[in-house]
């Protein structure tokens, strides 16, 4: 984790001195980033929203990465668990108050893992890879929520492409301490879901067989398979609770911020948790740390826009890619030290 810092922070000063050709000063960019960020309650609140969501994806990935599974369809995943978690609140209303929200939990999660459990299915047994599979059930997943939104449970009272409002029993309002403390913000009970998550999946793949399997399988599959480990059935596994974890954003946003689904809510939680999870190198403890970060920067480069003349919001894209970058240099350069260590 250590040198994912020091990646983090030689790509966030390198992409911040890029302003310079567009004649803006770095160091005030950095200043709207931070103020943006934490300059209010409010600011907080939205960057502990992204961080939460982030987190989720993050393990999500995290978790096929040690399986030795890229898992790209992350935001496929979520969109069906959300669009899950809505169907219920709508459709059924009058679930008692106290069964509500953890049913919606559990279908979420369950929509999330059927979703993943097809490209696995197909990896396995067909021999499709896995990249390719989710990236196109990426766009399936969109296609089909937004037509069960707009068919099935859309808002008559709005104009905008969102659903009605989920009964208010599947909310955590009387329970959201978190919200209670942030006032207005969309940041919810759903933070401390996705802290306990990422300290349960820590114990998991640290102190249970099924870790160990998980690691072993991903690590070297033959010799996984020699020591009597089932890969194929490992590697599903891992895919299914990946989409279970991925759909821990329904409880972010429909259960814990807007009560609906609302096409287009991601900012590409799926694809930026896998920034994530190569950041944290894939320790879910770590994830913590860098959902925080990604958070922080995608919050804080939503004020460019009206801060600046010449920098955008975009911009937060090319200070995520080359913090990417520096990262994976650094990744690479411990591995080429080991295999010299080896060697």
């Amino acid at each position: 984790m250590k040198k994912s810092l020091i990646g983090f922070i030689i790509g966030l000063v390198l992409a911040l001195s890029l302003t310079l050709f567009a004649g803006e000063n770095p160091l005030h960019i950095a200043w709207i980033l931070m103020k943006s960020a934490f300059g209010s309650s409010y600011d907080l609140g939205l960057t502990l929203y992204y961080t939460t969501g982030l987190i989720f994806t993050g393990l999500s990935v995290s978790l096929a990465f040690s399986a030795g599974l890229f898992n790209i369809g992350a935001e496929g995943q979520l969109l069906m668990g959300s669009i899950a978690a809505a169907l219920l609140g709508v459709l059924f209303p009058h679930v008692p108050g106290f069964l509500a929200p953890i049913l919606a939990v559990l279908v979420a999660g369950l929509a999330g893992a059927l979703w993943a459990l097809i490209p696995a299915l197909l990896k396995i047994y067909r021999g499709s890879h896995e990249v390719i599979v989710t990236m196109m059930m990426n766009f399936i997943a969109s296609g089909l929520t937004s037509w069960a939104v707009l068919q099935w449970i859309p808002n008559p009272d709005s104009q905008n492409p969102e659903s009605a409002k989920i009964a208010s029993s599947y909310m955590f309002q009387d329970i959201d301490f978190v919200k209670k403390l942030l006032g207005d913000s969309p940041a919810s009970l759903a933070l401390v879901l996705a802290l306990f998550g990422a300290f349960v999946l820590w114990f998991v793949m640290k102190r249970t067989r099924w870790g160990y399997e998980v690691h072993i399988s991903g690590l070297n599959p033959s010799a996984a398979e020699r020591a009597g480990i089932d890969v194929a059935k490992i590697q599903i596994q891992a895919f299914c609770w990946a989409g279970a974890l991925a759909a821990g954003v329904a409880v972010t946003e429909v259960l814990g911020n807007s009560g609906q689904f609302r096409i287009g809510f991601s900012p590409e939680f799926g694809f930026i948790g896998i920034a994530v999870a190569l950041m944290a190198r894939n320790h879910p403890l770590g994830i913590l740390l860098s959902a925080f970060l990604m958070g922080a920067l995608h919050k804080g480069a939503s004020d460019l826009d009206f801060e600046t003349t010449t920098i955008t919001r975009d911009f937060s894209k090319i200070i995520q890619g080359v913090i990417i970058l520096f990262v994976a240099v650094q990744s690479y350069r411990i591995f080429k030290k080991r295999g010299s260590r080896v060697s």
